[in-house]
């Protein structure tokens, strides 16, 4: 289930246990449940509802603030989803304090960068954006000091290794004199920094402004707002 995009691991385990799932038309209720890998699989209504009910938000979240649980005396981004930093839109939900709760960071923020973080309680959208498989592209504006070399913006977009593994190809270019533009299809911890650090820059500071096809746009600093539900990743 989870492989097919129709729910989280998580959720899929709550829907057999409740009755919500059908293999070929037969109610599944036992978790483990094997079967070949061509088998209809069919969620209820209940189940669609359950689904619907979830909120994805994005949050522009600021310096300071971690992206999961909260670590050393740091606030989690989550703390920040109350009513009073939503940015109201027509047509959204009405916030309710159920919102809040479950909401889990669908891909990393380290606590010195501001940006887009998106925070969702629908498993659909974690595995989307931070399965292993994805190449959902993430866009940020970096700001450096020190100086890069044409060799080094090369070696940038492709050639660098982290941890003992070669790094994917990124789109790496200059925004302005002290601004880089990075795009990139992976997340590895603290990234970005360290590709600046292997071609002799260091960020000053770092800005993620797109997430696949939704962008941070006007969203002021400390401030969220849902995803509609005419957009998507």
């Amino acid at each position: 289930m989870a492989e097919r995009g129709l729910c989280s691991r998580r959720e899929a385990d709550e829907y057999i246990e409740r009755g919500w799932v059908k293999v070929n038309g037969e109610v599944v209720a036992v978790l483990g449940s094997k079967f070949p890998p061509d088998v209809e699989i069919v969620l209820s209504t209940q189940a669609d509802k359950a689904q619907q009910g979830r909120v994805t938000v994005l949050l522009n979240k600021p310096v300071g603030y971690v992206s999961g649980q909260p670590e050393d005396g740091y606030a989690a981004a989550a703390t920040l989803i109350r009513a009073e930093n939503l940015l109201a839109a027509a047509g959204a939900p009405r916030f309710k304090p159920a919102h809040a709760r479950g909401l889990a960071p669908a891909g990393r923020l380290d606590i010195d960068s501001t940006g887009l973080l998106v925070l969702t309680q629908d498993g659909r959208i974690a595995r989307q954006l931070i399965g292993a498989d994805t190449q959902i592209e993430k866009e940020y504006l970096v700001r450096v000091s020190g100086s890069l070399s044409e060799a080094g913006l090369r070696l940038l977009n492709h050639g660098l290794s982290l941890d003992g593994r070669s790094l994917q190809p990124a789109q790496v270019s200059w925004q302005n004199a002290d601004q880089l533009r990075f795009v990139l299809r992976e997340g590895r911890k603290r990234q970005i920094r360290r590709m600046c650090e292997l071609v002799g820059l260091q960020v000053t500071g770092l800005k993620r402004v797109r997430i696949g096809r939704i962008k941070l746009g006007d969203l002021p600093l400390g401030q969220w707002r849902y995803l509609r539900a005419d957009e998507s990743f």
